[in-house]
């Protein structure tokens, strides 16, 4: 019988910069209730949060069947006892949650279609309470334009891939959440040229 361990999935990325993320998150996230993580691939992102906010339950969730295994084997692995059980959840179904106190998704609004973003703001705008914080991570273009070469090349890289994958507009991302009820997101620059946009909602 074969250690649930040996279902987890390592990403390097995820090694570097769940400590920077983790420090955005200590600043926004409430001091208590649930916290649903969009997109959790291979669940060393929420198991590190988890770790370390100890009075906050952490609700993983992600599309993908692997992945989910992988979140769990984390879990299981870190013994951790406020991480809930993956939920299989694609953003532009019904989401099978029905209260969140705060959202964080990371790496997913360049890896999918542009209808997964507007999804992601409009669903979320129904379930988080006023002022409750949805902070997402990843590469943005300002004013239309890339904001480093290596990310010229990670877009191209993308859409070679998916075509309706790709770096995003920070404006357009904004504009989005703006229809659906969030603020202007607070903009703390990330190293490998990536952002945390942190969005409120609106009363």
């Amino acid at each position: 019988m074969s250690d649930a361990a040996d279902d987890r999935l390592f990403a390097p990325a995820a090694q570097r910069n769940r400590g920077p993320i983790l420090d955005v998150l200590r600043a926004e996230l409430p001091a208590s209730g649930l916290v649903l993580e969009i997109a959790s691939g291979t669940g060393e992102h929420v198991t590190h949060f988890a770790q370390n906010l100890p009075a906050l339950t952490f609700q993983p969730s992600d599309p993908d069947a692997r992945a989910r295994a992988s979140v769990a084997a984390w879990i299981a692995a870190t013994g951790l006892g406020n991480v809930l059980a993956p939920l299989e959840l694609d953003v532009r179904q019904p989401w099978p949650i029905d209260r969140i106190d705060a959202l964080v998704c990371i790496n997913m609004i360049h890896i999918s279609p542009w209808e997964a973003s507007e999804s992601l703001f409009a669903t979320a705008a129904t379930l988080l309470p006023d002022g409750a914080p949805l902070v997402t991570y990843g590469p943005y273009k300002q004013g239309g334009a890339h904001t480093a070469p290596s990310n010229v090349e990670f877009d191209a890289s993308l859409r070679a891939t998916n075509p309706a994958w790709g770096v995003r507009d920070l404006e357009a991302v904004a504009a989005c959440a703006a229809k659906n009820g969030f603020s202007a997101p607070r903009i703390v620059e990330m190293p490998a040229n990536n952002l945390a946009l942190v969005f409120r909602l609106r009363a």
